[in-house]
């Protein structure tokens, strides 16, 4: 029946031994060194296995560029706006698909050159010794390699490994992809540098490039990309504003070619600036196409009014027509100049209002100053409004979603309304200087009608000619201002330093980076686990556990044993093992004194379960009693398991149960061994009842006739654990011992014990550590025979004892070169 005390073991609180767990963690220095070699070599392989990745940036400037031939004297005004927002739609535009797609398409970069390499294809653009060049109307293999080798400085093979029949085209003119029937298996052919290759999957033509002489014996594998994908991977360049300088934009790009890079930078931007600089000129563009179309129908009125004056001059005297007509030609003509010039001013008005009205591209509009028109607003609101449909039309690929849309319509909706306020304002303002000059021309024209029929006809067709002539050469004038303003203009891009190749740029993999990981993990990995194992063990691992877990004095402490056999003390009395016994007999023989017990000293050993070393510890006990020439026997009354027979050479035919059962004489039992004073009583037969064989009397007979042929008499129980029978034996003895293994007993088995003795079911128990190992590793259980660990110290053992040379090949030298040292 269970006591109260039994269930004392929950009021232990634990506490974690971090010196014990230092300790143990030492102990596994192996799984370190495998954990660091392991992470270590994982290291070495991503850092061969993985491409190098570069980091090339370029930086460019945004700013205001003035046009040198832009004066306060040039008739013709452009508006080009600022630079607010002029940086942010710069950003945008260069992660825009339609400007990588024009990059993309100059460059080729659809184009692949790549080497297979040990662990990847790399790509070696730059460093091949041939350049391909294609005609982008014909079909290309899409998504295949094609292999070429050089075999000399003017002819190359081509090698296609057809998996099919078909294979998929490309013409990159219209992004059109098409299947064509290609021979199936390995196409292979020669080809002379320069030649045409024209094949229904394959039109090109290869010239040698500037690296004609790198990678030249190696095959170079060319691969046809997808144009939309290509320029998706480019969409990824990086844009930075600089924190310092508003207008200044870094950009930067992330890739295993260098060459690549630098090329694909410098091209964007040079892309870039030429667009930049169109959609600048766009103003002048619209104004001089406009002048153009003008120009074309003034040639004709020019002309027309040119041959009626020829032609009046052929019937008449114009040097007397002329004479008293000068003084009206001069104010007609000035007057009509007036005339024409606010009547241009309101049909550009008129015109605009409808276009405003009626239109949703601006980008075409006149500058205003082609109509004389320099009201500071309209040219300023007109330039906006050009600058705004621009960008959005270049917003259609890189922006997704309304939003942005409907911030750019909603200022273009705010500049119209102010536009057409402006520009009902100034047409009020010429109606009135349209009416004046009217007014003065048809006073000058009354004068007029009092002269001569003929000089009347004469002042008429010299006045309409003389105003083509004035309205014309305006318009040539203004053509030509607005070439030289557009050929003068300057991008608002500038580059600030150029992407280049100076070496580094190296991003990846971080090898030093990687390898320190590799150290961490090397050690965490094992630390983890040893902690895993350190947590979860529950058994008994030092002393410092038997000293927490119970006040039983600790009366030894033995070894790991190194020979075949349990006979540890007699096959090498002067090794450190069979010394630990001789401690063990000393502490026994003053437990006997201190009891005050004479003649015959018995004592019990058993354990908690089996597998302690019980029969180890009672053999090897027995046997120093015996060396020291006391008569000692042992009784093996492990009824459910025998095994004490085996290390004597004897046969365990006969034994205790049947001395206990009747069947035997106690002299018939006991086998001498080939040990001096030592006898041997096995257990014989396994019984069927073996608890009731041990409470019966003869047992007791046994001990008051062995008591009266022997000093020592060592009972060898079963474990007290799993079975009664030691609890019974505990009355005949003088003595218990309590058999601990390292890494074997478990600590609740301590607990148990503690309440067994407070009831009295033991006495006089004291505790053998066995198994002990100094550097023990938790969680593992060893056997006997897996080396020895404890020792009494070099000085001591070099001088009393023989050390045991320990097994493993690495434990060996150890042992060999502190034992070489020692001497």
């Amino acid at each position: 029946m269970l006591d109260v005390k039994d269930f004392t073991f929950f009021d232990k609180q634990s506490s974690f031994d971090f010196k014990g767990f230092l300790i143990k963690t030492i102990s596994y220095w192996k799984w370190f060194v495998v954990g660091l070699i392991i992470a270590f070599s994982i290291a070495h392989q991503v850092n061969v296995r993985k491409q190098k990745i570069y980091g090339i940036e370029t930086t460019i400037a945004v700013k205001e560029e003035n046009n040198p031939f832009f004066t306060s004297n040039t008739s013709l005004v452009f508006n080009w706006g600022g630079t607010s927002d002029k940086v942010q739609m710069i950003s945008t535009t260069l992660k825009s698909r339609s400007h990588n797609e024009s990059v993309v398409d100059s460059l080729n970069f659809f184009i692949d050159y790549l080497k297979q390499t040990k662990y990847f294809v790399q790509d070696v653009y730059g460093e091949v010794p041939f350049k391909v060049n294609i005609d982008k109307t014909k079909n290309q293999l899409l998504d295949q390699f094609v292999k070429v080798k050089m075999i000399s400085k003017d002819k190359y093979q081509i090698t296609i490994p057809f998996q099919a029949d078909q294979a998929e085209v490309i013409q990159y003119v219209g992004n059109l992809k098409s299947v064509v029937n290609v021979p199936k298996g390995e196409f292979k052919r020669v080809y002379r540098i320069g030649q045409e290759v024209s094949l229904p999957f394959l039109n090109w033509k290869l010239t040698l490039s500037e690296a004609s002489w790198k990678n030249f014996e190696e095959e170079i594998l060319v691969r046809f990309n997808s144009f939309d994908n290509t320029v998706s991977t480019f969409k990824g360049l990086r844009v930075d504003l600089d924190e310092k300088a508003g207008s200044i934009l870094k950009l930067g790009m992330e890739g295993t070619n260098k060459a690549r890079m630098v090329d694909y930078l410098n091209a964007t931007v040079d892309v870039l600036i030429k667009r930049q600089l169109e959609n600048k000129n766009k103003f002048a563009e619209n104004t001089i196409n406009f002048i153009d179309e003008t120009l074309v129908k003034m040639e004709g009125q020019l002309k027309d009014s040119g041959d009626e004056l020829k032609d009046f001059s052929k019937t008449n005297n114009i040097i007397d027509i002329e004479e008293g007509g000068m003084t009206y030609k001069s104010q007609l003509i000035d007057y009509d100049l007036q005339k024409d010039q606010v009547e241009r001013k309101l049909a550009y008005l008129s015109s605009l209002k409808n276009y405003l009205k009626n239109s949703v591209d601006f980008s075409k509009l006149p500058a205003p100053t082609v109509a004389g028109i320099d009201e500071p607003n309209i040219t300023t609101n007109v330039a906006k409004l050009i600058s705004l449909s621009i960008s959005r039309s270049e917003l259609a690929y890189s922006i997704k979603g309304d939003i942005y849309y409907e911030r750019i319509d909603n200022e273009i909706q705010s500049v119209k309304k102010v536009l057409l306020e402006n520009a009902n304002s100034l047409k009020n303002a010429l109606q009135y200087d349209l009416e004046l000059a009217n007014q003065k021309i048809r006073k000058v024209e009354g004068e007029i009608s009092r002269l001569p029929e003929n000089k009347q006809e004469w002042l008429k067709l010299s006045r309409k000619y003389n105003l083509s002539d004035n309205i014309y050469n305006t318009f040539l004038q203004k053509r030509s201002e607005a070439s030289i303003v557009k050929a003068a203009n300057l991008s608002d891009i500038q580059f600030i330093d150029p992407a280049k190749d100076v070496g580094g740029g190296l991003l990846g993999p971080k090898t030093s980076v990687n390898y320190v990981l590799a150290f961490f993990v090397g050690l965490l990995v094992p630390l983890v686990l040893v902690f895993f194992i350190f947590f979860i063990s529950n058994s008994i691992q030092n002393i410092e556990d038997i000293s927490s877990l119970t006040q039983l004095p600790l009366i030894g402490i033995v070894g790991i044993k190194h020979s075949e056999t349990n006979l540890s003390v007699f096959e090498r009395p002067k090794s450190a093992l069979s010394e630990s016994f001789r401690a063990i007999r000393s502490s026994l023989q003053f437990l006997y004194k201190k009891q005050s017990i004479e003649g015959t000293k018995t004592l019990m050993l058993t354990s908690s379960v089996s597998g302690e070393g019980k029969t180890f510890c009672s053999i090897n006990i027995a046997t120093v009693f015996a060396l020291s020439e006391k008569k000692t026997i042992i009784l093996g009354l492990d009824l459910r398991k025998p095994k004490i027979f085996d290390d004597f050479n004897i046969q365990n035919d006969i034994g205790a149960v049947n001395y206990l059962i009747g069947q035997r004489k106690l002299e018939d039992v006991i086998q001498h061994t080939h040990i001096p004073y030592l006898d041997v009583i096995t257990s014989g037969p396994i019984p069927p009842n073996p608890s009731e064989l041990i409470l019966g009397d003869s047992m007791k007979e046994m001990i008051t006739q062995l008591k009266k042929n022997y000093d020592y008499i060592i009972l060898d129980t079963p474990p007290v654990g799993l079975v009664s029978d030691a609890l019974e034996l505990a009355q005949f003895c003088d003595v218990t011992l309590y058999i601990v293994r390292q890494n074997f007993t478990k600590k609740e088995m301590l607990t148990l014990l503690n309440n067994r003795t407070k009831r009295g079911e033991l006495n006089n128990v004291s505790i053998i550590f066995n198994g002990y190992e100094n550097k023990a590793k938790y969680g593992v259980g060893y056997g006997y025979g897996y080396g020895y660990g404890y020792s009494y110290g070099y000085g001591y053992g070099s001088g009393y004892h023989e050390d045991d040379e320990p097994s493993g090949f690495f434990a060996k030298w150890k042992f060999r070169i502190l034992k070489k040292f020692r001497l």
